[in-house]
């Protein structure tokens, strides 16, 4: 039979890889002899999926409101969402009862546009790289313009986490290329000892941590990481991998925003009918 070129992948072979089969032959091949590289963006990947229930968590806190939980005659007249005018994106909270939706600050909606895999594992790190650096900026753009103690307990938490994903990369690429990358950590050059709420995961080591999130799986990212040093703006010590993830924290159960049911079924009738629905359904 003749050699045939994998559309997806390159590969050449008698058999053409099945056209809408995401694991071809080039995944395959990297996923082998790549180990550690594959491994160290998998479990960050695992984590990444958590911070996204903390900033949805998060978000929706800072939206429960206004009106006290136990205001359930709400008096709409009031303008009780007269504040959501100054918002950049008041339709998000109109549209979505201000929980979290995958979309920037302008509405626009997450799409796999967005997501950049070239098969060059050193041109696709430093895109993951570049992709925290980045982030890192907007986590402090948003403390700043926040005071509410929610949203800066999140953006403080999360600027530790994201720059162990930033120094992360930085030592792949280095044990890559021989470029010390984690020179330019961090970026933007601010130290994390001028965020007083990232100092308590500064303290307990969380700067230092990879977690695996497999108990079988994954363990060559350790080559990576188990061993080098913290940066020089943190706590010093060593870089560990712990398996396991990490501790987590309890879901709120929010209250509700009654001038939000106003004039229609208040919260506590909504609960009552989805109490008596679920009941049935047992």
């Amino acid at each position: 039979m003749p050699l045939r070129r994998c559309r997806n992948c390159s590969a050449v072979s008698t058999e053409r890889c099945p056209p809408l089969e995401i694991i071809c032959s080039r995944v395959s091949i990297s996923e082998s002899k790549l180990k550690p590289f594959y491994s160290l963006v998998a479990n960050i990947t695992a984590e990444e999926l958590g911070h996204v229930e903390l900033v949805s968590n998060g978000v929706a806190l800072l939206n429960n409101g206004p009106g006290a939980p136990d205001d359930v005659e709400a008096d709409i007249s009031n303008a009780p969402f007269a504040d959501m005018k100054d918002i950049r994106l008041a339709a998000s909270f109109l549209s979505n009862g201000g929980g979290a939706m995958p979309m920037n600050s302008n509405g626009a909606s997450w799409n796999m546009d967005f997501v950049t895999t070239t098969g060059n594992v050193i041109i696709d790190l430093l895109h993951n790289f570049h992709l925290e650096c980045g982030a890192r900026l907007h986590k402090l753009r948003v403390y700043e313009t926040l005071t509410d103690p929610t949203g800066r307990e999140v953006c403080g938490y999360l600027l530790v986490r994201g720059g162990v994903h930033a120094h992360a990369y930085a030592l792949a690429l280095e044990k890559l290329t021989g470029v010390d990358i984690k020179k330019m950590l961090p970026t933007p050059n601010i130290n994390l000892d001028k965020i007083p709420e990232s100092q308590k995961y500064l303290d307990e080591g969380s700067h230092r941590r990879l977690y695996r999130f497999s108990a079988d799986d994954y363990k060559e990212m350790a080559g990576i990481w188990q061993g080098e040093k913290a940066l020089p703006g943190d706590p010093p010590g060593t870089l560990e991998v712990v398996d396991g993830p990490p501790t987590g924290g309890k879901i709120p159960e929010l209250e509700g925003t009654p001038s939000a049911f106003a004039p229609d079924y208040a919260p506590e009738e909504m609960f009552e009918i989805a109490t008596k629905l679920y009941k049935k359904s047992r």
